[in-house]
């Protein structure tokens, strides 16, 4: 059984930091992508960055510059090292794996919504 579960989340100021982790169960990260997507209150889901088997990596544009993603095999983890944070990054913010051999088509940030694995949620909330 897969299982994914984010951590890390939190509340912070604006210019603030935080490092979101997703550990896997069940599941490798190898051979496939894997990212984040996120969930303001009341909107519609974004997908915000992606790593693909590869490791090649793709942002959206909203937070290209501020957040980096990573990942560790051995340790079946993903990452998301978010800087700078604004107002607008408020969102609950999801892990999300696509099946073991999958391909992104353009960029991978946007094919994340529609993965096969995802995670419960972890909430960030940034203050002005």
């Amino acid at each position: 059984q897969v299982q994914l579960v984010e951590s890390g989340g939190g509340s912070v100021q604006t210019g603030g930091s935080l490092r979101l982790s997703c550990a896997a169960s069940g599941f490798t990260y190898r051979g496939t992508y894997t990212g984040w997507f996120r969930q303001p209150t009341g909107k519609e889901r974004e997908g915000v960055a992606a790593i693909d088997s590869s490791d090649g990596t793709s942002y959206a544009d909203s937070v290209k510059g501020r957040f980096t993603i990573s990942r560790d095999n051995a340790k079946k983890t993903l990452y998301l090292q978010m800087n700078n944070l604004r107002p607008e990054d408020t969102a609950m913010y999801y892990c999300a794996a696509a099946d073991s051999g999958s391909s992104c088509y353009g960029e991978c940030y946007t094919n994340i919504l529609w993965t096969k694995y995802r995670g419960q949620g972890t909430q960030v909330t940034v203050s002005s």
